[in-house]
């Protein structure tokens, strides 16, 4: 059989078997017209699932659209420009790339296939810790960008209530969250499903008959060891203190973190410390906060784990429901807003103008500046907000 053969023989097999029951925001939120559209996000979130998806959706069995993933052997003897020229020239018109990231030379060819086989368009997926446009000059004038993230809590509760909720822009929640709460909870009590969400709802492999605790781990350490190692371009002998400072950044999240501290005992220098934060960041394995108007390469204000679900697995000791509810609401709002740390009585900033209390809320100020994002509350009123409510911004 033809290695091209072979290729649309796969691609009929994992099209035919891909098991997506949510429909993702991001699906929509696309202008799938651009000849070249990147896809990233960290290990986990269902990216090679997300491409399939579109396949099945757009194109059916069409031969027209052709999935690949260039961890395959054929491409140490055949370059991706060439294969997209063969796709082309036998009537292929959308490539799905998988794992672009581990070919050589990857944004080079990309660039070649944009501006020689122009009746094609590509699809392709790589790691958080790419940078699609600012440290590449090969497609920074050409590439559309696109962030894939894990499960929202609207996502996990369409999945298993088929309630259908609509994703809401922070300016429709804050003026309109008691309405939308006695709609919604007039069909369902979200009380039933947010713990779960909590524990294993961020990434879609909890649907898969594995240990979901075992499962994070290891995506954890390939989030280390592959995404921030290779893509970085760092020594493995580095790999160590790298996993050392997550776990010390981990034990005592939400923290400032103290970088003389944290460089004395993975034996580095306090620069390099803030560096390997930002990779972190990058790899979607922790949420670092600045102080207004600061930004990296300042020293962090807070950190924060990405999501709750890291929490569970990693950080079990000090596990409390307001450092969850913190976490929770931290990872909401990042998606679309620039989250900064707050005064004193403020958790969060948002876009430099909104200001939130997050949380179990015991006294509440008479100020009307402040937005409280209450746990534990199925319906708000006036400017206290329902923090589950927060996870239907997308």
């Amino acid at each position: 059989m033809l290695p091209m053969e072979l290729f649309y023989k796969t691609h009929e097999y994992l099209v035919e078997h891909v098991n997506s029951p949510v429909e993702r925001e991001l699906m929509r939120e696309i202008d799938w017209s651009h000849r070249l559209i990147g896809i990233k996000g960290s290990r986990g979130v269902g990216k090679t699932t997300f491409l399939l998806k579109y396949a099945k959706e757009k194109f059916g069995t069409s031969r027209e659209c052709l999935y690949i993933n260039l961890n395959h052997l054929c491409f140490t003897d055949k370059t991706l420009a060439q294969f997209a020229q063969e796709f082309a020239a036998q009537g292929g018109k959308t490539l799905l790339i998988d794992q672009v990231f581990k070919y050589p030379n990857w944004s080079e060819e990309l660039r070649y296939c944009y501006d020689n086989i122009p009746q094609l368009n590509i699809v392709f997926t790589g790691s958080s810790v790419m940078r699609l446009k600012e440290d590449n000059p090969y497609l920074a004038d050409v590439v559309h960008s696109y962030n894939l993230r894990g499960f929202s809590f609207r996502e996990y509760l369409n999945l298993f209530t088929n309630a259908n909720i609509k994703a809401l822009t922070l300016e429709e929640l804050l003026k309109n969250h008691q309405q939308i709460a006695e709609e919604i909870t007039q069909k369902i009590n979200p009380f039933d499903y947010f713990d779960a969400y909590l524990q294993h709802g961020f990434y879609p492999f909890f649907l898969e008959k594995r240990n979901f605790s075992e499962n994070l781990l290891k995506t954890m350490n390939m989030m280390m060891e592959v995404d921030i190692l290779l893509i970085k371009q760092i020594e493995p002998a580095y790999l160590t203190k790298i996993r050392k400072l997550l776990y010390m950044l981990v034990k005592d999240a939400p923290c400032t973190p103290n970088v003389s501290k944290l460089s004395q005992a993975i034996s580095t220098s306090r620069a390099t410390v803030v560096n390997y934060i930002k990779y972190l960041s990058d790899a979607r394995l922790i949420n670092v906060l600045y102080e207004e108007g600061e930004s990296f390469p300042k020293k962090p204000a807070k950190v924060y784990m990405h999501n709750p679900n890291l929490m569970q697995v990693v950080g079990e000791e000090n596990l409390n429901s307001q450092s969850l509810a913190e976490t929770f609401f931290c990872n909401a709002l990042f998606k679309d807003h620039t989250v900064t740390k707050g005064e004193k009585g403020v958790h969060f900033v948002i876009d430099g103008e909104y200001s939130f209390k997050v949380g179990t809320i015991k006294y509440r100020k008479k100020e009307t500046n402040i937005i409280y994002a209450e746990d534990n509350i199925m319906i708000g009123r006036e400017n206290v907000v329902p923090l589950w409510m927060f996870g239907l911004l997308y």
